[in-house]
């Protein structure tokens, strides 16, 4: 049986990261590459010197693939997805699967209709850190939670244009780094239904206020449960930190804490901590090799046989939930 034919769609430093992570898991072969930079090709080439370089999507999709791995700008992700599920290839796709639910439902429904895995690089869930913190979570250890705190601010803001054109990044910062909060709240809490949100989206401290020629570089959202926690998420670019970024994701219950912070502004190296009153418990510390897990995981399933599976369906769930805090 021979190993699964992996395309990549944009090879710049997220995408070349992901094809070394799934070259070495050593069960699938990297064969083509589309990337209109050459000399991000060049440094992905370097990485799989078998592949072959050719010229845009359409050439890739005719190279005879069983995946594809995407990292393109935001308005593309969901055509591409689609595409390449319908030419019968699995997908693994960059943040966010799309720039809204309606997207993201289209991607996954083209998934469950080719029986072909798709999964988005949510990285987060892969540190050792908060994969401690859910188990604790689902074992009861922390009692019955009701607050979680998640916190993502960027000191920098993207290098590329189309991060800001709401047309093509779907939303700023929220869709950028939020979306990471949102997907590790609901994965860590079982993906519990949200009753109410609230939001509120500045950009350069002015409220957007309806506004769409322009994208949030601040927001701050309350997301309340069902029966559980109430959630409040912050998200920015450009913050005066005073340090290059702030990440945490904080878990308070009954019988006790759970925290997932960055160290000295990494972001890379996380801690993770339990609480008992006013003691802590170290849970995980780097170093960490997480970033490349997810492509990794994705990878191994695909050579394990692994078709469509019903837990893609989480994947809209996380879109709807920012469709809200953008009240679409």
């Amino acid at each position: 049986m021979r190993r699964p034919r992996i395309g990549f769609l944009g090879v710049g430093w997220i995408g070349r990261s992901r094809m070394q992570a799934m070259i070495g898991t050593g069960l699938v072969d990297a064969v083509a590459i589309a990337e209109p930079s050459a000399d991000m090709a060049a440094g992905a080439l370097e990485l799989a010197p078998g592949a072959v370089l050719v010229d845009g999507y359409d050439a890739l999709l005719d190279h005879d693939l069983d995946g594809v791995v995407i990292a393109t700008p935001s308005a593309l992700h969901a055509d591409q997805s689609i595409r390449a599920l319908d030419r019968g290839c699995a997908v693994f796709c960059q943040k966010p699967l799309g720039r809204t639910a309606a997207e993201a439902a289209a991607v996954v429904a083209a998934a469950r209709a080719a029986d072909r895995l798709v999964g988005v690089d949510f990285s987060y869930r892969f540190t050792e850190g908060m994969r401690r913190i859910r188990q604790l979570i689902a074992a009861g250890e922390l009692g019955r939670l009701f607050a979680v705190d998640l916190v993502f601010h960027n000191a920098y803001g993207p290098d590329k244009a189309w991060f800001y054109d709401p047309a093509q990044s779907g939303g700023g910062c929220v869709m950028d780094l939020g979306v990471h909060l949102v997907d590790l709240a609901l994965w860590t809490l079982g993906f519990p239904d949200a009753t109410a949100v609230t939001a509120e989206l500045t950009a350069g401290g002015e409220p957007l206020a309806g506004r769409i020629d322009r994208v949030e570089d601040h927001a701050v959202a309350t997301i309340r449960i069902a029966d559980g926690p109430t959630i409040r998420l912050a998200c920015s670019w450009r913050l005066h930190a005073g340090r290059d970024a702030v990440i945490a994701a904080d878990f308070y219950g009954t019988d006790g804490g759970a925290a997932f912070r960055n160290v000295g502004g990494s972001f890379y190296d996380f801690t993770a901590e339990r609480f008992r009153g006013t003691q802590a418990e170290p849970l995980a510390g780097p170093p960490d090799d997480w970033g490349g897990r997810a492509a990794a995981d994705w990878a191994t399933r695909l050579a394990g046989g692994a078709r469509f599976e019903e837990e893609a369906a989480r994947l809209i769930d996380v879109s709807r939930l920012i469709d809200r805090i953008y009240g679409r």
